[in-house]
Formats: C-alpha cells, sequence, structure tokens
C-alpha cells in the first residue's frame, strides 16, 4: 500500500499473523504513535530503552524497525487539521503491530475520543492491563507485593458504545415515548438516555481471549467482574457467558467454584485454571483485603475502567501503569495516562507506563528474554533510588533525573 505521509523503513519486514509461532520476523516493522503532551519526551526515551534491551538481548540478530504513523495533535499538523487520518487505520492493518503515546481529543466536535475511536474503528475488544508491583515504587499499600493481576476488560460494548441521546433533542424526546408508552418504563422528566449494550458475542470473544491468555501463561484463575444483581440482564447475562464460554471450549482447563467444592474438597486440581465471580462493587474492597485471591479478572467496559485505575493506584498509579487494545488482526499498545501538557517537552515525566506497555508488546511478540531485560534494569534503579519526580518526592534518599536520564539509568542497568 502507498502512503502520503507514513515512511515504510525499509530495512524492516512486515508481520503477517499474531499469535502464531513463526508470526515474527527478526527485523518486524513496529508502528509507534508519538503522542501529545508528554508523548514526545517518554517515546524517545522508551524507544531507547525497547531498542537497547533487543539489543543486549539477541546480539544484533532481531532489530525492531520503527515506523511512526500518526494521530491527535501531530496528525492535525501532518494532515491540513485531521487529527486521526484515514491511512493511520489502514497502516495499523496491514502492519498489525502497534504503540502509542497519550492523545489529546480535540475540543469542539469530531471525536468523542481518539483512544475510544481506536479501539472501535479497529474492533480492539481486548483492553488489557496488567497491574503488579516493584520494589521500591511508593505504594499506599502495606503488602503492594500480593497485586499481581491482569484485567481484561470488554473494550466496544457497554456504555462506551456510545448510544446516548441528549435531554430536549428529538432523538430523546422519540426514544423517551417509546420507553413510556410502549415499555412502561418510569424515569424523570429531563433525563438524558444511554443504551447499555453487552451480547454474548462480545462477551465470549473476551472470555475467550482471557483464556487463552491465562493457559499459556499459567495462572491460576479468572474473576468475573459484574453487576448482575442489579442488571440482569446485561452485566448477570456477561457473567453467564463467560462460565458458558469456558464449559463449552475449555472444559479440559476449567474448573468452576462449586465444582472446586463439591468434587474436589477445595483442593484446586493441578492444570485446571477456577473460574469464579464476584459482585462489581464488593471486589474493589476485596483488592484491597484480599488480593492475593485474584489473577485474570474479566469485566465489562465501565467497570473495567474503574478497576484498572483503581488497581494502578495501589500499585503506584496510572504513570506506571501498561495497557494493550487487542483484537483479532490487530494489537495496539499504549499508554494508559493522560498527556499532562504543562509538561510538555520538559523531559521530567515517568516513562514508565509507556516503557513497560512496550514490554507487554515485547512478551506478545515472544521475546521474553528483552521484555525481562527492560523489567531487570527499571528494577537495579529503583533499587538505587534513582526516579523521576513522581517518585523522587515520596521517597527518601531519592536522585530526581530527567526522563532521558532515567531511560539511560535502565539501560545501563540492563546486565545479560
Amino acid at each position: 500500500m502507498t502512503y502520503q505521509n507514513i515512511v515504510v523503513p525499509a530495512d524492516g519486514q512486515k508481520i503477517t499473523c499474531l499469535g502464531e509461532a513463526g508470526c515474527i520476523p527478526d527485523n518486524p516493522i513496529i508502528a509507534f504513535i508519538e503522542g501529545d503532551g508528554i508523548g514526545r519526551d517518554i517515546m524517545t526515551a522508551s524507544r531507547r530503552i525497547w531498542d537497547a534491551a533487543v539489543e543486549k538481548s539477541y546480539g544484533g540478530q532481531r532489530k525492531i524497525a520503527w515506523m511512526e504513523i500518526y494521530a491527535g495533535e501531530k496528525a492535525a499538523k501532518v494532515y491540513d487539521g485531521d487529527y486521526m487520518p484515514q491511512e493511520t487505520f489502514d497502516a495499523l492493518r496491514e502492519f498489525l503491530v502497534g504503540i502509542k503515546g497519550p492523545l489529546t481529543t480535540p475540543v469542539g466536535g469530531g471525536f468523542r475520543s481518539l483512544n475510544v475511536t481506536l479501539r472501535q474503528v479497529l474492533d480492539l475488544y481486548s483492553c488489557v492491563r496488567p497491574v503488579r508491583w516493584y520494589p521500591g515504587v511508593p505504594s499506599p499499600m502495606r503488602e503492594p507485593d500480593k497485586v499481581d493481576m491482569v484485567i481484561f476488560r470488554e473494550n466496544t460494548e457497554d456504555v462506551y458504545a456510545g448510544i446516548e441521546y441528549e435531554a430536549g433533542t428529538p432523538e430523546n424526546e422519540k426514544l423517551t415515548r417509546f420507553l413510556r408508552e410502549e415499555m412502561g418504563a418510569t424515569f424523570f422528566e429531563g433525563s438524558g438516555l444511554g443504551i447499555k449494550p453487552i451480547s454474548a458475542f462480545g462477551t465470549k470473544r473476551l472470555m475467550r481471549s482471557a483464556l487463552r491468555y491465562a493457559i499459556q501463561r499459567g495462572r491460576k484463575s479468572i474473576s468475573i467482574m459484574h453487576k448482575g444483581n442489579i442488571q440482569k440482564y446485561t452485566e448477570g447475562a456477561f457473567r453467564n457467558w463467560c462460565y458458558e464460554l469456558a464449559r463449552d471450549e475449555f472444559g479440559d482447563y476449567t474448573i468452576t467454584e462449586d465444582e472446586l467444592w463439591d468434587q474436589y474438597g477445595g483442593k484446586q486440581p493441578e492444570g485446571r485454571i477456577l473460574i469464579k465471580d464476584r459482585i462489581a462493587d464488593i471486589i474493589f474492597q476485596h483488592m484491597l483485603l484480599r488480593p492475593a485471591e485474584f489473577d485474570v479478572i474479566i469485566a465489562p467496559n465501565l467497570n473495567g475502567d474503574y478497576l484498572s485505575d483503581a488497581l494502578a493506584a495501589q500499585v503506584g498509579g496510572v504513570g506506571i501503569a501498561p495497557g494493550a487494545n487487542i483484537g483479532d488482526d490487530v494489537m495496539l499498545f499504549e499508554a494508559t495516562h493522560g498527556t499532562a501538557p504543562k509538561y510538555t517537552d520538559l523531559d521530567k515525566v515517568n516513562p514508565g507506563s509507556l516503557m513497560f506497555s512496550g514490554v507487554m508488546m515485547l512478551e506478545f511478540m515472544g521475546w521474553q528474554e528483552a521484555a525481562d531485560l527492560v523489567r531487570d534494569g527499571y528494577t537495579r534503579t529503583l533499587a538505587q533510588k534513582v526516579v523521576t519526580y513522581d517518585f523522587a518526592r515520596q521517597t527518601d534518599g531519592a536522585t530526581e533525573v530527567k526522563t532521558s536520564e532515567f531511560a539511560t539509568a535502565i539501560i545501563n542497568n540492563m546486565n545479560v
């Protein structure tokens, strides 16, 4: 495909498939979106870290060929005001794997959210958010080391589908009449209205993705988060469809809580993943009091949104929380925080969220050695109390460094 402003690296090879052996060449072309605000600083630092880890792990036998694509404010400059050019979608569909910095959604119309638009247009239905603590990271928890979970949040349905109608509009009045006159619904005058779609198709493909992940990585349980005691036909159905998928497609790998106690006396059999469910409101309490009981968590969109950031706060905040948006045909890894415009180009902020999103990317590519090397370098750097400003103000005896200097310290602490 020919592109207007995207330059395809001549020294790279296209990734041709996802999730299968032999899909990733030794010099894969990876698309990246720099991001707005602090995006330039953290993307530059993170790419240095990833490239150094790959070089040190494979001695030059593997190398990422980076290809810049555009979204957000930089895209508007390059594409005459277009914040989300069509060829960005085309490039991601062609090259399959990408990583992005934070994006600012333009004010005054157009897109609800550039991030949501990318997810919906590319059908990136799984938002995957690993949450774990690293020694030396400031945490409000007494035992943050017990937090080691992965959230699979549905990315395209629920209230994030964006089906809502403003109070006072003809569309709202039409739906109001239908709900009251045809369906017998009662609610206050002047209400804004929203529709919350949750489907068997969307739920089951997310659960399938979570189960494959859990099996491949030796995870012990999947907890279904829902509010099915109140929203019986959306979130309650989400719960039921998750159980159905586990039973019908992964029966040899899974066991329910009832089966655990009725058939195995509460002792989880080797090689079986425990499938359980918990009500959404109580799960927040359990995350604080009994985090070790949770491993993989699957949730509808809004619940997963709340839970992801709440859990990140337990282990250092969204500034170091990684994430990925994954579909059947495209993977887009991303920083999970905002653009922090007041720090633009100040070389100041923590690159951790984007850096660890790149670690997730390396793992999905099967480049585990490089992924582990980044973690090792990061852990050693924290042990030396070399940190960016956000951690420096919470760490006694810390040496505060710039974003670029933090990247250099991590690279220097990578020991093969």
